[in-house]
């Protein structure tokens, strides 16, 4: 009986409370005003994605956040940006809040928004929704990856764009919540190369289902969707190559069953070898080759500053803690330029 309590007692000791989602709304509410604001930009991205918006989709932004000031410095110099292009793109800021890791490491800002291991969760929690709101007051939509089932709750009426990454696309309760949200979601094809993995969860997510999840009070409840008409194909490449070209992409379309999802290219991971700097060749073939392969939308992984750093007691300001990131003057040109090549292809078309 002793051991039993030592064991019982060790395990309560391992939990930590958390506030509910509707706790944190109330604590950092979302006004109406942002709301029809958000609202809005849901209803672009969607216009895009079908193909009623001609303007190319642009979610950039690190890797993933680690640090607020450097994030919205980074969100004030895409929404001067966004002024110059907005004919031809519209752009989402990509604020990661979760980061899936292979084995270990730094899983997010929600997660440890200390770098230091602490893993405070609920400083997490604050922290990322007080920041969402910042970046949202600016004017701009977010975009995030869609990780722990039970944090969708506590952002799902910030999001105005949201992934399903590479390792989670075959997962049911991911394609069970994505059918849930109130915004568009793209599935990634597989780390393998796989399509028909994001092809599979699209027509799952698009349809209703009756699951188990979080509700907004915290309790376990009996979750019922209607299904995500917004749900999409995102090319992230593999680790044998990328899948970014038309030619590729035409392979893709003979091979799929019935009608073809919205494409959106992700410029990093496989696409990119992920290297950063290669980000730049696979935007540009991209839009090239847009008015063939109907690409609706890029996703691109860039900061303040070049490269990627390890957690440390010294760290260089803007710059990624996860994937390498391409630096802002070299994102901001490579977006001016595409702009102005979206714009000539279009002249060219219409003359």
């Amino acid at each position: 009986m002793n051991a039993l309590n030592t064991a019982l007692q060790q395990t309560a000791a391992k939990e930590t409370i958390l506030s509910l989602p509707y706790q944190l709304k109330a604590q950092l509410p979302l006004t109406h005003t942002l709301a029809v604001q958000i609202a809005e930009q849901r209803q672009i991205i969607q216009n895009i994605l079908e193909g009623t918006d001609d303007r190319l989709l642009v979610i950039t932004g690190p890797c993933s956040i680690h640090d607020p000031q450097s994030a919205l410095e980074y969100a004030e110099k895409i929404k001067q940006l966004q002024a110059q292009i907005s004919d031809q793109i519209f752009l989402v800021m990509r604020a990661y809040i979760e980061k899936p890791r292979t084995t270990v490491g730094w899983k997010g800002y929600m997660y440890d928004p200390n770098l230091d291991g602490s893993g405070d969760m609920q400083l997490g929690l604050e922290k990322s929704r007080e920041l969402y709101l910042q970046i949202i007051e600016m004017g701009l939509p977010i975009a995030s990856e869609i990780l722990s089932p039970m944090a969708t709750a506590y952002f799902d009426d910030l999001l105005a764009w949201g992934a399903i990454g590479a390792r989670t696309s075959e997962s049911q309760i991911h394609r069970e919540i994505s059918s849930h949200m109130p915004y568009s979601i793209g599935f990634k094809n597989g780390t393998d190369g796989s399509i028909q993995i994001a092809l599979d969860a699209i027509q799952s997510a698009s349809n209703a289902h009756q699951f188990m999840g979080m509700g907004q009070n915290g309790l376990p409840s009996i979750l019922s969707s209607q299904g995500n008409p917004k749900a999409h194909l995102i090319l992230r490449g593999s680790n044998s190559g990328p899948n970014y070209h038309l030619a590729e992409i035409e392979k893709i379309k003979a091979k799929a069953k019935g009608e073809f999802p919205a494409l959106v290219i992700d410029c990093s991971h496989g696409n990119s070898s992920k290297n950063p700097q290669l980000q730049p060749e696979v935007l540009r073939t991209i839009a090239a080759e847009r008015h063939l392969s109907h690409v609706r939308g890029v996703m691109l992984e860039s900061h303040l500053v070049d490269g990627a750093q390890k957690i440390s007691g010294e760290m260089t300001y803007g710059q990624s803690v996860t994937d390498g990131c391409l630096g802002w003057e070299k994102t901001q040109q490579l977006l001016l330029d595409t702009a102005e090549l979206l714009t000539s292809a279009q002249l060219q078309r219409s003359a």
